[in-house]
C-alpha cells in the first residue's frame, strides 16, 4: 500500500512546501508561488506541457524498473539472473534504482541539478521510497532483504563538490535525501565529503574510477552503522563504490545503496 501512496505523490508532480500549521508565513510563500505560477507557469520537466511537473502522458511513460526482475548487486534492469553491468563484486551489499535511464528519468535529475528546479527534490524522493518499498520483497545476494528499514540506521548521500555547490547554490543529492528521510522516518547523516573531481559524465568507465579514487572521505563517525547510501544516476557505479568503501574503511556495518535512476 505504501508504495501506491507514494506514486501518487510522484504522479503529482505537485509539492507543498510546508508541512504542519498554517502561519504568516506560509501564508505569504503561497501568496508568492501564486503570483510566480502567473508569471511563470509550471510546465513539465520532460515534453515542456504547462500544468504539472511531469504531465499526465509523460507520468504514464515513467520507465519503472521491476525489482523482482533487477540485479541486486547493481540495480541494473532484467539483471536478476545474469547481469551484463556488473561481475557481481560490487563493495555496497545491494542497489535498488527507482527508474532506467532515458527522456524522462534524465530530465527529472538535469532539471534539479542544472536547471534550480527544487520542487523536483521530494518527486525524486518519493520516486526512490517507491523502489525501495517493492524492495523489501526480493532478496539481496546474502539471503536479506534487499531493503530494510528496521536494518538502517541512517540515510546518507553521495556529495557534490564544493566547486558544484557553489556554482549551483545547493547539493541536489542533500535536498533529496532530506525528503527521502521524511518519507521513510530515518535520520539523515551528512558524513560524506568530496574533494575536487573532474565531472563524471564524459568520463568512461576506467576514467571515472581513476577520476573519484580517493576523493571521498568520512567526516563523522560511522563506525557499526547500518546506511543506506543514495545518489542520482548510477553509471558504472564509481561514485557509489568508492563512497562505500570509504565507508567500510571506516567501520560502517554495512551499505545498501539507491538511485533515482539506472543507465542500461
Amino acid at each position: 500500500m505504501i508504495g501506491e501512496v507514494l506514486r501518487r505523490e510522484v504522479a503529482t508532480g505537485r509539492v507543498t512546501p510546508y508541512r504542519g500549521h498554517h502561519s504568516l508565513r506560509s501564508l505569504a510563500h503561497v501568496a508568492l508561488d501564486a503570483a510566480a505560477e502567473t508569471l511563470w507557469p509550471t510546465r513539465c520537466v520532460s515534453c515542456d506541457m504547462p500544468g504539472e511537473l511531469l504531465c499526465a502522458e509523460c507520468r504514464a511513460q515513467m520507465p519503472w524498473i521491476a525489482q523482482r526482475w533487477a540485479c541486486p548487486t547493481c540495480g541494473a534492469p532484467f539483471g536478476w539472473l545474469t547481469c551484463t553491468g556488473c561481475e557481481g563484486d560490487w563493495e555496497p551489499r545491494a542497489v535498488v534504482c527507482a527508474l532506467g535511464f532515458g527522456q524522462i528519468s534524465s530530465q527529472m535529475v538535469a532539471c534539479l541539478k542544472d536547471q534550480n528546479e527544487l520542487r523536483l527534490a521530494p518527486v525524486n524522493a518519493a520516486a526512490m521510497a517507491c523502489a525501495l518499498d517493492e524492495a523489501r520483497s526480493w532478496l539481496a545476494s546474502d539471503g536479506r532483504p534487499r531493503f530494510d528499514p528496521d536494518e538502517t540506521d541512517a540515510i546518507c548521500f553521495v556529495p557534490a563538490t564544493a566547486q558544484a555547490c557553489i556554482r549551483r547554490g545547493f547539493d541536489h543529492m542533500e535536498l533529496v535525501s532530506r525528503e527521502l528521510s521524511v518519507l521513510l522516518d530515518m535520520p539523515l547523516a551528512d558524513v560524506l565529503k568530496r574533494g575536487s573531481s573532474q565531472d563524471q559524465r564524459s568520463l568512461d568507465k576506467g576514467e571515472r574510477a581513476r577520476n573519484l579514487s580517493g576523493t571521498v572521505d568520512v567526516i563523522e563517525d560511522v563506525a557499526g552503522m547500518r546506511l543506506l547510501l543514495v545518489d542520482d544516476v548510477v553509471t558504472t557505479g564509481a561514485s557509489l563504490r568508492e563512497s562505500t568503501r570509504a565507508l567500510l574503511a571506516r567501520g560502517a556495518a554495512s551499505v545498501t545503496c539507491c538511485a533515482l535512476t539506472r543507465v542500461w
